[in-house]
């Protein structure tokens, strides 16, 4: 591993993710926070989970495995169409307001909006106490042990994706699903270094004009925030796309300068690996996260990472987020960057001026 101390809060708040799960399912399992948040919370209705930037990337793979567990609806939504464009809501609904700090102001504004002009209870996910959002949300999901020093969103990502999906398995009943979740970060921890090495020589070994990440299932909000980390961290252009639809146009952008990172499922993996195949032979380098990789994918792919992970598939989305956040660490490392203070960013998003303190609400 090269030896550096920039972005150092960073990279150890990555490698750290194992070990920070643990943690956060421990502190879970020994409050019975998830069992009480399952009894308590209404069912047979819609849930609507609600984020910004990281945080709806979050939403975006827990309202997938949600459904896929509980056979409840569900939907992601970001903060500010809530507060802008207030009537998308169904009734009745159950909210998810997503925020590592607790302090981002459209999703406080979400919850104020929902508890007290629409009168709906809402449950709040953070990592940090004495927020904000604990003040307005009914229910509150508290994760202290995933909170970072660094701007970027990584352990926080994937720990509060990890206690959404546990909360999911408790309400469906699925003590197998919940089990494969602690099972996740020894496993996890074994691929770190392999992993970091792999990557970090990806990124020093060849410059991109362009990143592309295809997912499907409740691996999109994984594609979606590792997209979203090259963005932060090197400062690269990036783009996110379901697998199927970058044929419907998009694919006009591959080229030698193209590096196309496939998060392939199981559930979908005979049409994603065609995707994988027809963007190989148009030029386009490739990258190809996976569980298991067959004789075709290990022709297409130039870059790999195996995951080789023993649980249920929706169970590694938060190990399979780990390679994009490191493929934008290192590729910005490499451009000379500090991914512990990226260009044009703050830790916390707060907004002053309009209705509440930060955004104009439109009318219910």
């Amino acid at each position: 591993m090269t030896e550096t101390k920039i972005g150092a809060h960073t990279i150890e708040e990555i490698l750290s993710e194992p070990e920070t799960w643990t943690r956060c399912l421990a502190d879970l399992e020994r409050t019975g926070r998830l069992q009480l948040l399952a009894k308590s919370l209404p069912n047979g209705i819609e849930w609507v989970f609600i984020g910004c930037g990281s945080s709806y990337y979050v939403a975006l793979s827990a309202a997938a495995t949600w459904t896929l567990l509980t056979g409840e609806p569900a939907r992601a939504v970001p903060a500010s169409e809530i507060l802008l464009f207030p009537k998308i809501l169904t009734s009745p609904c159950q909210p998810v307001l997503i925020s590592r700090s607790g302090q981002t102001t459209e999703a406080v504004e979400a919850a104020l909006f929902l508890e007290r002009e629409l009168n709906i209870q809402t449950l709040g996910v953070t990592c940090g106490a004495g927020t904000p959002l604990e003040k307005v949300c009914s229910h509150l999901l508290l994760l202290p042990a995933a909170d970072e020093k660094s701007t970027v969103m990584t352990r926080s990502f994937s720990s509060m994706l990890l206690a959404l999906q546990a909360l999911g398995a408790v309400r469906a009943g699925d003590a197998e699903f919940l089990e494969s979740l602690g099972l996740l970060p020894e496993q996890t921890q074994r691929l770190l270094r392999p992993m970091e090495t792999a990557i970090e020589s990806l990124a020093y070994s060849r410059k991109f004009a362009d990143y592309v990440f295809l997912a499907q299932g409740p691996f999109f909000g994984v594609a979606q925030e590792s997209m979203l980390k090259v963005k932060e961290m090197s400062c690269s252009y990036a783009q996110c796309f379901h697998t199927l639809e970058f044929r419907h146009g998009p694919k006009t952008i591959v080229s030698a300068e193209t590096l196309v990172t496939f998060f392939l499922s199981e559930s979908g993996f005979a049409n994603e690996e065609a995707v994988l195949e027809e963007i190989k032979a148009l030029g386009g380098a490739t990258l190809v996260i996976t569980n298991t990789a067959d004789s075709l994918v290990r022709r297409s792919a130039d870059y790999l990472i195996e995951l080789s992970l023993r649980v249920p598939e929706a169970a590694r989305a938060a190990a399979a987020v780990i390679p994009g956040q490191l493929l934008g660490f290192y590729t910005g490392v490499r451009k000379g960057l500090n991914p512990d203070e990226p260009r044009n960013l703050t830790r916390v998003v707060t907004l002053e001026g309009g209705g509440g303190g930060g955004v104009e609400r439109a009318p219910a």
